[in-house]
């Protein structure tokens, strides 16, 4: 019989709504999820930390490091004069021309930092960005910078969405999206592994939020080829008004929500002598 594989499974966007939040715990109180992403800028986040804290012993629970939705934590008059992030388009042109306002941006690391640590008494298990942009040029030295000076412990992981080419293309999951990502973010393992911090090797999760792609077929693939320490991300929730007015993506986090409960979950793992497991215990 071969060898079980661990993979590790991280929902993202905890606290960005309600739903979204109610919908992360199922999967969680399932069994389904090995990892937990927080958005603290987001009004959410106190109330809705507090019931994910009291599971934090079953998952790795992280920062999901934001400048792309909502409002920051305090002001910022060169990224957010208006008081609300940019689009991502405009972080990634920033980032690209070396323009990024990285005083500014530090303090906003450590504003969020702050409040994950406020509400699940500890420092987080893992760091990553929403929309990716803890690997951006620039960024991604304020945010290592940061763990450094506040003293996050090397088995701090950081998330690399920089899979291997071949990976990617092979996988066949959203590859042009995945190959886009990469480049964005090359360099960024490199620059994490040199400030001793841990990393997943492989990652897979790539969608484009379509409503009539079956999930389930997209999750297969997700396991294809995977890395010694492979990471998939997801976006599993529940809809209401208030995801609907802050974030384009809201169906397709039912459809997620409902394969992960599945028993058909279950089953494609075990097929493939895989089970779940928290990055921050793999060796």
């Amino acid at each position: 019989m071969a060898k079980e594989r661990q993979i590790a499974l991280c929902a993202d966007d905890y606290g960005l709504s309600y739903a979204v939040s109610v919908g992360i715990l199922e999967a969680l109180d399932a069994g389904r999820l090995s990892a937990v992403s927080c958005m603290t800028n987001m009004p959410r986040w106190p109330a809705m930390g507090c019931d994910l804290a009291r599971r934090s012993a079953e998952a790795d629970i992280g920062l999901h490091f934001n400048l792309t939705l909502g409002r920051p934590l305090g002001p910022m008059p060169k990224l957010a004069p208006g008081g609300a992030f940019p689009p991502v388009s405009t972080l990634i042109r920033l980032a690209l021309a070396r323009k990024l306002p990285l005083d500014e941006i530090s303090q906003e690391i450590d504003r969020q930092l702050d409040r994950f640590e406020s509400v699940m008494g500890r420092k987080p298990d893992f760091i990553d960005g929403h929309q990716h942009i803890h690997g951006l040029p620039g960024l991604r030295g304020a945010l290592l910078d940061a763990m450094e000076r506040r003293f996050l412990p090397r088995s701090t992981w950081l998330r690399d969405a920089g899979d291997a080419p071949h990976r990617i293309v092979l996988r066949g999951s959203f590859p042009k999206k995945a190959l886009a990502v990469r480049a964005l973010t090359a360099g960024f393992a490199g620059d994490a592994r040199r400030r001793g911090f841990a990393l997943n090797h492989g990652f897979a999760g790539f969608s484009d939020f379509r409503a009539g792609h079956d999930y389930a077929r997209q999750f297969a693939a997700y396991l294809r080829l995977p890395g010694q320490r492979h990471l998939i991300m997801c976006h599993p929730g529940r809809v209401d008004d208030e995801l609907r007015a802050l974030d384009p993506v809201t169906v397709t986090r039912e459809q997620e929500l409902a394969f992960l409960l599945s028993e058909r979950f279950g089953e494609m793992l075990a097929a493939r002598d895989m089970r779940l497991g928290r990055l921050s215990g793999a060796v």
